[in-house]
């Protein structure tokens, strides 16, 4: 891969990372649009490490709290404080799309990737997004989450397992059917993005390594997720605190149909 290539994914990857409008579609299509060689899943989460550094930088004050609730935990086996619950609930939310993704790697690898699919999804889960938004109210912050509200977002992060559907917008969605706030939202899918994440480019990096070497590309690529995904924290939780998903939800139907589109006439 040269390094154009990965300069464009790696931008791909940082703005639609923490946009409702998913990476993995993003990265899919592109390749396949360009008429680029597809680097593979393990090259797309080899660019996440960008993404989470910038997710750890972004909320840094929020990590360095959590990480000394998760300290006390331990220490005093009590969860006691607001923070505390909170670990407890990104623990509970991380659960399912860990399990999801042990066992359904081989098909988001292969079966999952097939630019038909991707385009279905795009465009099932904006409607979804723009009807959930649209009509849930924003009567609950961050802080009213408890477990039942973690497990329920938790068990939608399963879905992003098929590139189209979104991490952020299956979580964000969720959130919003629960009634919290947009911005609330966004907050706890970013916050729950972390783990696994994390435990993703530990499993998939090596594999990248091994197929595309410790290259200039793959390292331009990463840097690039990381500022684009930090300026996409930025505008997302600006944005939504005065407006609705539904540009985003509008961008996703449009972008499924003309793949749609595309497809049927290279036939």
């Amino acid at each position: 891969m040269d390094i154009l290539h990965a300069v464009v994914l790696g931008i791909l990857q940082g703005l639609t990372e923490f946009l409702p409008v998913s990476s993995s579609a993003h990265l899919t299509l592109a390749p396949w649009l360009l008429g680029w060689e597809d680097p593979g899943l393990a090259f797309d989460v080899a660019l996440h490490l960008g993404t989470l550094v910038a997710i750890l930088w972004y909320f840094r004050k929020e990590w360095m709290s959590l990480a000394a609730a998760s300290l006390d935990i331990v220490r005093t086996r009590r969860i006691d404080a607001p923070e505390k619950r909170q670990v407890v609930y990104l623990i509970v939310a991380t659960i399912p799309g860990g399990i999801a993704g042990l066992l359904l790697n081989k098909l988001a690898e292969e079966t999952f990737r097939a630019p038909q699919l991707i385009a279905s999804a795009l465009i099932v889960m904006g409607i979804v997004l723009w009807v959930v938004d649209r009509w849930s109210g924003q009567e609950r912050s961050l802080e009213s989450i408890g477990w039942k509200d973690a497990l329920l977002i938790g068990c939608a992060q399963m879905f992003a397992l098929i590139p189209g559907v979104s991490r952020s917008g299956s979580t964000i969605t969720a959130g919003r059917a629960l009634k919290l706030d947009r911005q609330s939202a966004a907050v706890f899918s970013f916050l729950m993005s972390m783990p696994i994440t994390a435990a993703a480019a530990i499993v998939k990096v090596p594999h990248a390594l091994r197929e595309h070497g410790p290259s200039v590309a793959l390292l331009v690529g990463i840097v690039t997720a990381a500022i684009s995904s930090a300026l996409a924290i930025n505008v997302l939780l600006r944005y939504v605190s005065k407006h609705s998903y539904g540009v985003f939800a509008l961008y996703r139907l449009a972008l499924g149909l003309a793949v749609l589109g595309i497809a049927f006439a290279r036939g």
